[in-house]
């Protein structure tokens, strides 16, 4: 099987798909259901139809694009990622998945090669966080973990409900329909850049992923009486952003106590209420992420976390309320489908590291109804989430390349 990859025209495609923007290149801003993601589904839709793919969407936006096999009765082997991108981002995170998974499937088209299982490839919908508050969306729905009261439970920053935007975005049908069938899956395979420094410090070519870190995001709410900066004595102030301080440098000293360098937490969201200089904060919103590949200590920081804020809040004198949005369990990655990737290095002189994700992805929740792994390619300086992400398109279509021969093998 002579497999080659059309490095030009997936490069030119990327950038094409990185100007379907909120914002001005070089960054990206693509919010799930906004016009830009809309035109960019659109883009995606229409390469996928070029390419004779067998095109269907669900109730929740996930789109996917089919070849069928020999055997389309088989369970599929599917690719795939995301292309929602969160405010001010790069042009390369969940992309490189998409438009490389279609890609490797050209690939296969052109050298001749007959799949005996059909090989399918997933644009999940919302990896990002940003607009309704928790990750990867589209992927937990088909995975079962999401049931479909998420459509009038999860709002965006107006008030607005999942179902109300989807709906009004054009996919419609009740969400309880988005989850898989058992054994739709034979395999899922993501390819991704690293979204780290490991593979370029280290200078090699691909990373196989055997493990997924596990998140959990939590929303607190701390509020206290307020009042006039002047007129309120120290000694009288239960100051909510001094508490919400407190707060955030126990998440920091919860995390350092585990051990693990594989434990972080971040508090990312700040916002302060009534935000005058002359007026003492009565009332802040916190959101904090705690991730680890390890689910028993990332779950004793969570505890931690806990009571540090009952001991905050009795010191402080302020009310706090915490939500946890999601605790996900770490994904170990399944043997075959590793295998398959070692595999792929190997017939094509591909240098490889076994390591784990730090970040999560939708492959975290696929490997919950099919074997899972991930394929990273390096990254300048690590940097993701930013307008100066890059990977090469020399890195890019190596990562093809063996991502086309890993979903050749597993759909034989």
């Amino acid at each position: 099987m002579n497999v080659s990859i059309h490095q030009d025209r997936l490069n030119r495609e990327l950038h094409e798909l990185a100007l379907i923007s909120d914002v001005p290149a070089p960054a990206v801003t693509r919010v799930v259901f906004t016009p830009a993601d809309l035109r960019g589904r659109t883009f995606v839709r229409e390469l996928c139809q070029d390419a004779g793919l067998q095109i269907r969407e669900d109730a929740v936006g996930n789109l996917f694009a089919r070849w069928a096999g020999s055997k389309p009765e088989l369970p599929a082997v599917a690719t795939g990622s995301h292309i929602d991108a969160i405010p001010n981002a790069g042009m390369f995170d969940g992309t490189v998945g998409v438009l490389g998974g279609l890609e490797a499937i050209r690939a296969l088209v052109r050298s001749g090669f007959q799949p005996r299982r059909s090989i399918e490839l997933l644009v999940f919908t919302a990896e990002e966080p940003t607009r309704f508050g928790v990750g990867c969306l589209g992927s937990r729905l088909l995975a079962g973990t999401l049931d479909a009261s998420g459509g009038e439970r999860f709002k965006d920053r107006d008030g607005n409900s999942l179902d109300e935007v989807r709906i009004k975005a054009g996919f419609h049908g009740p969400l309880s329909g988005v989850r898989l069938p058992a054994g739709y899956c034979h395999a899922f395979l993501e390819l991704h850049i690293e979204q780290g420094p490991v593979l370029e410090q280290q200078q090699i070519g691909l990373g196989i992923v055997t493990a997924i870190a596990a998140p959990a995001s939590l929303r607190v709410s701390i509020e206290g009486p307020g009042g006039h900066a002047g007129a309120v004595l120290m000694p009288q102030r239960h100051d909510a952003f001094l508490a919400a301080a407190e707060i955030a440098l126990a998440v920091e000293a919860a995390v350092l106590s585990s051990g693990s360098e594989d434990t972080v937490a971040t508090t990312g969201v700040c916002e302060v209420f009534p935000g005058a200089v002359n007026s003492i904060p009565s009332r802040v919103h916190l959101e904090i992420d705690v991730r680890d590949i390890d689910q028993t200590r990332r779950d004793e920081v969570l505890r931690k976390i806990d009571r540090a804020l009952a001991a905050i809040a009795l010191r402080r004198g302020t009310a706090i309320q915490t939500e946890i949005i999601n605790a996900d369990p770490p994904a170990r990655c399944d043997q075959l489908v590793i295998e398959a990737l070692r595999r792929g290095c190997q017939i094509h002189g591909a240098a490889y590291e076994f390591m784990i994700s730090r970040a999560y992805h939708d492959s975290l929740f696929m490997s919950l109804i099919a074997p899972a792994a991930m394929l990273f390619i390096p990254c300048r300086g690590g940097v993701s989430h930013r307008p100066d992400e890059y990977s090469s398109p020399e890195a890019i279509a190596h990562g093809v390349l063996v991502l086309a021969e890993a979903l050749a093998q597993l759909a034989e």
